[in-house]
């Protein structure tokens, strides 16, 4: 005779890595039944080109933590190496499992594919999946009629405070546990990565409205006083250590908050564009690999191996651009114009499609969020056919933004004895010049790898010549229709700027 299995209920954690404001662990308690909470380092994730051991460290490094939370009522987040399926299959056989929740996902087309796999198999085998909405995100829209009034009405519904039941049940043995060597690299945290889990990632909050915000709104364009005025939690928001709306309220309601302040406005202003593009994506997740107006499709461009390597190295001979590569490379995050100055520059310059740097930047992003990734990388790169073609000049950008160069020199040491007035354009020094501050362009840092006035002209020329074509306008219509708002309640922001990431 069989033996009777016990009925369960999972928590399956994606990008949701945090015990608070946490809709499917409230569910799990509600539901009165013994619960599992999972979550699997899925193989055909990590061998995906838009994921780096910097964001699995990340991930591993937060879960830590969301376990130490858990401890006091004997569960944890069960850490599983194998694929969803798989492991939950597993776990069917040993127990009867009776509901699954998780938040939506608004991923790639892979974790669209690996959802649409575990919703067939929880109908196959009877299983009641609960799929609960991500920061306001909506799925199924086709257009954005009301968008902003239930995003708002998400914001200011009340935030789920949970507490967690005791807790004994323990799973068998099972054959998906992470190896040892995968473990201890992931184990062995970057200082210089900001370090991950919910309560770090309120403390960031909260010093920023107490006193860093202060100067959001005059350094957020600055490379080197952005990463201190900048609210620096896009990394807590890409993986979950805490949801918008826990930021949207507690910005509010802080006493050093509140609607009417100008950096204030500014953060939120940012807080709401963030998920607008999360919702181009959840429409249109195709956007990580075609381009969001299909008539860019035909905009053809050489592929130059040595250009994208100088790029993705920081060894282009533009000292900002490469400090901007370089400081990523290290720390995993810089504002948002300078990044932007990297994709244009991709782009335009060097005159690369953008599907062959997207990758590069998204491994190297420590807050790589797809939603924000894919719409925005396109924006800079003049794909969209409805967006103001931007050229961000790496030179201009320099003065602007770094005019005595401190940047440049923290993140291009071979260039800290050069005089500020050839920082931004060394190797416009004379040869004596160079032998005086001991840098020899081409040799201790190369020279530019192209003519930059010419470059920006030629692509200029061309995308603008693309944007006239019928099938760019047609496309661009539709792009409106779907994703336009009719009635935006937030300001738009000169620049392109709403969408700094915080």
């Amino acid at each position: 005779m069989p033996i009777e299995k016990q009925t369960i209920n999972l928590v399956w954690m994606k990008r949701d890595l945090r015990t608070q404001d946490h809709e499917p662990l409230m569910l799990a308690e509600k539901a009165g039944l013994p619960y599992f909470i999972v979550f699997c380092f899925e193989p055909s994730i990590l061998d995906h080109p838009d994921t780096s051991k910097r964001h699995l460290q990340f991930q591993y490094q937060s879960l830590l933590q969301v376990n130490e939370k858990l401890n006091d009522a004997g569960r944890s987040v069960h850490l599983f190496y194998g694929e969803i399926v798989d492991v939950i299959s597993w776990l069917s056989v040993h127990f009867s499992i009776a509901n699954l929740f998780s938040y939506r996902e608004s991923g790639i087309r892979l974790t669209w594919q690996r959802d649409k796999a575990v919703k067939q198999w929880c109908t196959e085998q009877q299983v009641a999946w609960t799929e609960c909405k991500r920061d306001g995100i909506q799925r199924g829209i086709r257009n954005r009629d009301g968008w902003d009034k239930q995003w708002y009405g998400f914001m200011h519904a009340p935030i789920i405070c949970n507490s967690f039941s005791r807790q004994t049940l323990a799973l068998p043995e099972h054959a998906f546990s992470i190896p040892d060597h995968v473990l201890n690299e992931w184990s062995d945290y970057p200082r210089e990565f900001q370090p991950a889990g919910e309560d770090v990632a309120f403390r960031y909050l909260q010093s920023f409205v107490e006193s860093r915000g202060v100067n959001y709104n005059k350094h957020i364009s600055k490379p080197a006083e952005s990463r201190t005025s900048c609210g620096r939690i896009s990394p807590y928001l890409a993986w979950g250590n805490m949801s918008v709306r826990q930021v949207y309220r507690f910005v509010m309601e802080h006493p050093q908050g509140g609607s009417g302040k100008r950096w204030v406005d500014g953060f939120l202003t940012r807080v709401k564009w963030r998920d607008h593009f999360i919702q181009k994506f959840e429409v249109e997740c195709d956007y990580e690999t075609r381009c969001v107006n299909a008539g860019y499709e035909s905009l053809l461009k050489a592929y130059n191996s040595a250009h994208i390597e100088a790029w993705e190295k920081g060894l282009t001979g533009f000292p900002l651009v490469d400090a901007c590569m370089r400081c990523l490379l290290a720390t995993g995050w810089i504002n948002f114009r300078m990044r932007a100055m990297l994709v244009s520059f991709f782009c335009h310059h060097l005159y690369q499609d953008w599907r062959a740097g997207t990758y590069h930047l998204a491994r190297l992003f420590l807050d790589y969020e797809p939603g924000i990734h894919y719409p925005q990388f396109q924006m800079q790169a003049g794909t969209t056919g409805v967006n103001t073609v931007r050229m961000y000049n790496p030179v201009k950008q320099s003065l602007d933004h770094d005019p005595e160069g401190s940047f440049i020199k923290t993140w291009v040491p071979e260039l800290r004895a050069v005089p500020t007035e050839h920082i931004h354009e060394p190797h416009l020094m004379s040869t004596e010049e160079q032998a005086a501050c001991g840098v020899i362009i081409g040799s201790d840092y190369p020279a530019p790898i192209i003519a930059l006035e010419s470059a920006a002209r030629h692509a200029r020329e061309a995308i603008w010549g693309h944007r006239k074509k019928d099938e760019v306008k047609a496309e661009g219509k539709r792009i409106v229709e779907t994703h336009a708002r009719k009635r935006a309640s937030i300001r738009k922001k000169k620049g392109g700027e709403q969408l700094s990431l915080l």
